[in-house]
């Protein structure tokens, strides 16, 4: 089979698509034709070999493949050959077919196409944990999304109107407020100002009577994160989901005591590893509100599976306002 193989960490085009052994599915796993690998912010930093989990070189990069089920292992009892699955493996995607456990794999309803599923993954289930487990959202909080028009960010939003919170959207400039409007967020806040560790908290509170958000989800890091911690509300929670804005935030937790608020992690594969039932929950939530319309994917562009490079290229670059899919040689998108 086909497949992208990173054998030295650098620049993209280091990496090439070679032919390779396909895999034998171990007694739990099972053994997936792909039809779509979709191409994430985080693969930019795994090729660079800045990611905080690398595999041993060599080895095929890619997470969240879907595609259909063509054998499964001697101990595994959750799917059959035919079945379409989202397998949310930590690498591997960027192939014609990849194995893996099967606790790992998730069924998609008959409503869901292959392009909406892909473009579900590793963003709306990092934004389902912030949201319900780690920031315990509830109807009618007040949740402030940064960089609310990146992948994460746009689960985020959709997911938190999706459950009834009033949602404001944080993002680079007054250009794209339609779009963020579009997307379902109740006010739209400006991160492109002099001021921002002031500015930020003032619309804010403008926007909530004065009070704050309960909720903050932090996908950027940086100055929007020391910005952001002072726009919440008493009891408020910020989760920091990663630092796409380039600087690591330090804290003064002193500042946690004045208005009892707390700040949290997220590292969405522990769950997949630690909470494997959990994340079932996760996906069958997302994966029925898609279908009930509530919340939609975004527009996609295909890649053949030997422009792994340029796709990579446009996320860093931003050249991509949807989500980036690769499409193996052998096998056609639905």
């Amino acid at each position: 089979m086909k497949a992208v193989v990173i054998r030295e960490f650098g620049a993209f085009d280091r990496a090439g698509v070679e032919e390779v052994a396909e895999p034998v599915p171990r007694p739990s796993e099972i053994l997936l034709d792909v039809r779509l690998a979709p191409v994430n912010y985080v693969d930019t930093l795994v090729f660079e070999g800045k990611y905080q989990f690398l595999p041993p070189t060599p080895f095929i990069p890619g997470k969240g493949p879907v595609g259909i089920v063509r054998s499964v292992g001697a101990e595994a009892r959750r799917f059959r050959p035919g079945d379409r699955v989202l397998a949310m493996a930590e690498c591997g995607g960027y192939a014609q077919s990849v194995a893996l456990d099967e606790d790992q794999c998730y069924a998609l309803p008959d409503a869901l196409s292959f392009e909406d599923a892909a473009s579900i993954s590793l963003a709306y289930d990092t934004a389902w944990f912030a949201l319900v487990e780690r920031g315990r959202m509830k109807a009618g909080e007040t949740v402030l999304v940064l960089g609310a028009l990146g992948s994460v960010g746009i689960a985020a939003v959709q997911l938190a109107g999706a459950k009834g919170a009033t949602v404001i959207a944080a993002i680079a400039g007054r250009d794209r407020v339609d779009e963020a409007l579009r997307l379902g967020a109740d006010h739209v806040v400006d991160l492109a100002m002099a001021n921002l560790r002031d500015g930020l908290r003032e619309q804010v509170q403008a926007a909530t009577g004065g009070r704050g958000a309960d909720i903050v989800i932090d996908p950027l890091g940086g100055e929007p994160f020391e910005a952001a911690i002072r726009a919440l509300a008493w009891r408020g929670r910020l989760v920091v989901v990663g630092f796409a804005a380039g600087g690591i935030p330090t804290l003064k937790v002193n500042y946690l005591l004045l208005k009892n608020i707390e700040v949290s992690g997220l590292q969405v594969s522990d769950y997949r590893k630690r909470t494997p039932s959990l994340m079932r929950e996760c996906f069958e939530d997302i994966f029925a509100l898609h279908v009930q319309g509530r919340i939609r994917g975004r527009p996609v562009q295909y890649f053949a599976l030997d422009e792994f490079a340029a796709a990579l290229s446009a996320i860093v670059e931003r050249r991509i306002s949807g989500r980036a899919l690769l499409v193996p040689s052998r096998l056609g998108a639905e």
